[in-house]
Formats: C-alpha cells, sequence, structure tokens
C-alpha cells in the first residue's frame, strides 16, 4: 500500500496494483452554495491531477468531496464509487460508470480491492453520509477513512484494521457543535479498530480558508495531545503526519 495525502480530504490510495482517487479537490477554489463571501478555499500549492486513475471514490455529495470543477477535468469514464449523494453529482456531471453505495453495500474492484460502504457523517436531519473501508484482498491488508470523525458502532465488528484516516481534531461552531469531531472520536475509533497507523485528513496542508465562517470555526485537540493520551493509555497506535503530496508506504506487517 502506498498513500499520498493531497490535501484537505484528497488521497490517492495504491492498494493491490489499482489507483484509487479518493475525495478530490485538486482545482480551483471550494465554495459551498456558490457563497465564498461566507467560505472559500484556496490551495496555496497546486498539485498535478494524478494519472492511471482505476477509481474515483467520493464519501459524501458535498463540495469538499465530490468537488464539481475537479471532476469535470477528469475522464467521465473512469468508474466512480459513492455514496448516493455524491453518485447523482458524479452522474450530474456525465460520468459513465457510477455504483451509488448505501452503508453496509460492496463493490470489488479488479477483483483485487473490497470496498465496504460505512455509516458516516450526517448531513442534516435526513441524509447519513458514508466512510469507507477498504481490503486488499490478496494480502489482507485493510483501511478505514471517515472523513468528518463520525464512526458507527458497528465498526468494531471490523476489527483489526490497519490504518485509519480519519480527522484527529474538532472544527466547532460556538452554540452549533462539531462540524468535524476528531478530537472527540479519534480515541474511540482507535480502540475499537486497533489500526497500526491512524494519520490526519481534513485539516492543515497547503490551503487558507477565509469567509465570515472562518472567523466563527474554533479549533480543538493536536496531534501531540493524541499522542500522550495514546501512551498513557499504553496503546500502540502510531499517529502519522504526512506532507501534502509526498507518497509513503506505511510499514504494515503482510497477513499470513
Amino acid at each position: 500500500m502506498h498513500l499520498t495525502w493531497l490535501d484537505n480530504n484528497s488521497w490517492l490510495i495504491e492498494m493491490a496494483e489499482q489507483r484509487i482517487l479518493l475525495d478530490p479537490w485538486l482545482v480551483g477554489s471550494l465554495v459551498f452554495g456558490n457563497l465564498p463571501w461566507l467560505f472559500k478555499g484556496e490551495h496555496l500549492s497546486l498539485r498535478p491531477i494524478p494519472k492511471q486513475i482505476d477509481l474515483i471514490l467520493l464519501s459524501q455529495g458535498l463540495p469538499d468531496h465530490a468537488h464539481p470543477p475537479t471532476l469535470q477535468r477528469l475522464d467521465r469514464s473512469i468508474p466512480v464509487v459513492a455514496s448516493p449523494h455524491a453518485a447523482k453529482v458524479a452522474q450530474g456531471l456525465g460520468y459513465t460508470q457510477v455504483t451509488a453505495l448505501s452503508p453496509g453495500e460492496s463493490y470489488v474492484l479488479a477483483d483485487r480491492v473490497e470496498i465496504q460502504a460505512t455509516p458516516g457523517s450526517p448531513i442534516g436531519p435526513f441524509l447519513v453520509e458514508n466512510g469507507y473501508l477498504l481490503t486488499d484482498l490478496p494480502k489482507g491488508t485493510r483501511l478505514y477513512y471517515e472523513p468528518h470523525g463520525f464512526h458507527s458502532p458497528t465498526l468494531q465488528t471490523a476489527a483489526p484494521v490497519d490504518v485509519v484516516i480519519t480527522p484527529l481534531i474538532s472544527l466547532e461552531i460556538p452554540l452549533l457543535g462539531s462540524v468535524i469531531q476528531g478530537k472527540k472520536t479519534a480515541l474511540q475509533v482507535i480502540k475499537w479498530l486497533q489500526p497500526k497507523l491512524i494519520l490526519p485528513t481534513a485539516a492543515g496542508g497547503d490551503v487558507v480558508f477565509n469567509g465570515l465562517l472562518t472567523s466563527v470555526l474554533q479549533e480543538n485537540g493536536s496531534l501531540a495531545e493524541l499522542r500522550q493520551v495514546l501512551a498513557a493509555q499504553q496503546l500502540t497506535t502510531q499517529v502519522l503526519a504526512p506532507r501534502p503530496g509526498d507518497r509513503f508506504e506505511p510499514a504494515i506487517p503482510t497477513a499470513v
């Protein structure tokens, strides 16, 4: 397995000789509802769009996961696996091979990678988006991804997992609660899944955010704080902090 963090929630996952582009925002600005005065994200350093993509994997239908300008730049013939909300975005942009997965459903890529949707972040009162469990079928290694820190108790049956990618800090709006609840849930998901490695997503990197909403967002927690908690509880999961654009191979023993 090789991983490349492309900033924000965007990752290139290379598993079982398959290249999976996850939640890509790689070009243009990030704006919600055509309201840049409310929230606007911009890359300080643009990275090239990865080539030879075997699958686009989308966890949510919001622009920070299914980013329309980025999806418009990619080949519409690339297969897409997505939450039902994100699948509608991809179909609306002309993608021809779109598979919608609801939590509990699975998709197998090239007989080599199994992708299982798990319950993820609630968007409003009626919509729950996806997390994903990815399994390298030849080697048995597994990766779990959820970009907002909402982890279903059903994950406990999936343990152990080798790598977890999820927020490790929280972003909160006073009086309204957490938009991203990494600090609140990172320790719990580590105890549930017993990963060898955990990596942060959805924060930091070469991205700058502006707008009214950013003035009220409060950040809570840190990677150093999580490491201290893990050491105090004698948990062996390593907390890694990848740099945007760096491709690396997690040190994971191969299952026998």
